[in-house]
C-alpha cells in the first residue's frame, strides 16, 4: 500500500522517501533536489515536489509558488556554487518526460559549453566522490 501522496513504483518517490540513494542538495517540507543521474552539465540538479504529482498542470495551484520558490533558489545556488554564468531551468510534461513526477531541471550554463537547443549532450560524473562533491558545493551554496 503506498503512503498518501506517494505513488509506491516511483522512482523520484523514493528517493524524496529516502528509500533510493540520491546526492540530495536541498529538502524541506515542499521538495527535494538532487543530482540527475545522467546531468547534462556536471552539477545538474532535479528539483521535485515531495507529493506524487505527473505534471505541472496536476500540481495544485497553491503549490506552484512554493516550488518554484525552491527553484529560483537553486539557479541562484547553482550559479553561485559552481563555475556557472547561468543556469536553464526546464520540465518535460508527459513527452520526454523519464519519470512520470514532475520535476524541474537546473543546469549549469557557461558560453561555448556546447549545448545547442534541445540536442542534450550526457555527462558522467567520474565516480561518487565526484558526485558529491558537486552536491556539497551546491549545498553550501543554498546556506548562503
Amino acid at each position: 500500500m503506498s503512503e498518501p501522496g506517494r505513488d509506491a513504483d516511483c522512482l523520484f518517490c523514493a528517493i524524496v522517501a529516502g528509500d533510493k540513494p540520491a546526492h540530495v542538495v536541498f529538502s524541506d517540507e515542499t521538495a527535494v533536489g538532487f543530482l540527475d543521474t545522467r546531468p547534462v552539465f556536471k552539477g545538474h540538479v532535479l528539483m521535485v515536489p515531495r507529493e506524487h504529482v505527473e505534471t505541472l498542470v496536476d500540481l495544485p495551484p497553491e503549490r506552484v509558488g512554493p516550488l518554484f520558490e525552491r527553484v529560483r533558489e537553486m539557479a541562484r545556488a547553482v550559479e553561485e556554487g559552481l563555475p556557472a554564468a547561468g543556469t536553464f531551468v526546464a520540465m518535460n510534461n508527459r513527452i520526454s518526460q523519464s519519470v512520470a513526477h514532475l520535476h524541474v531541471h537546473v543546469v549549469p550554463r557557461n558560453r561555448k559549453d556546447g549545448l545547442r537547443g534541445f540536442f542534450w549532450p550526457r555527462q558522467k560524473y567520474a565516480d561518487e566522490a565526484e558526485a558529491e562533491s558537486y552536491a556539497g558545493k551546491l549545498r553550501a551554496a543554498l546556506e548562503r
